[in-house]
């Protein structure tokens, strides 16, 4: 698969995700590939990963990985809870 190909998989991969888990009366509804961008994205022999957000202000971000030797691929979805500030040891300051 290329990236190009991968990376509208990925998207769509999200989207869908995305609406069907979306309640009707979420102030978010519906989204599109429109509404969707990659973050980072690398392709390793036969396989792709990508990091995947939305314009939605909802706090998810997804990964998607296209494992090439089994023809599938695998959608994370994750809820950012806090981002804080460390030293060179992992202590948060």
């Amino acid at each position: 698969m290329g990236s190009t190909e991968f990376e509208r998989a990925a998207k769509r991969a999200v989207v869908n995700y995305h609406n069907s888990q979306a309640d009707s009366t979420d102030k978010n509804g519906k989204i599109t590939e429109d509404n969707v961008f990659t973050v980072w994205m690398v392709r390793c022999l036969q396989n792709n990963k990508a990091l995947l957000s939305t314009n939605i202000p909802d706090g998810m971000y997804y990964e998607y990985t296209w494992n090439g030797d089994k023809d599938e691929g695998y959608l994370d979805a994750y809820k950012k809870w806090k981002n804080s500030i460390t030293d060179k040891e992992g202590n948060i300051l």
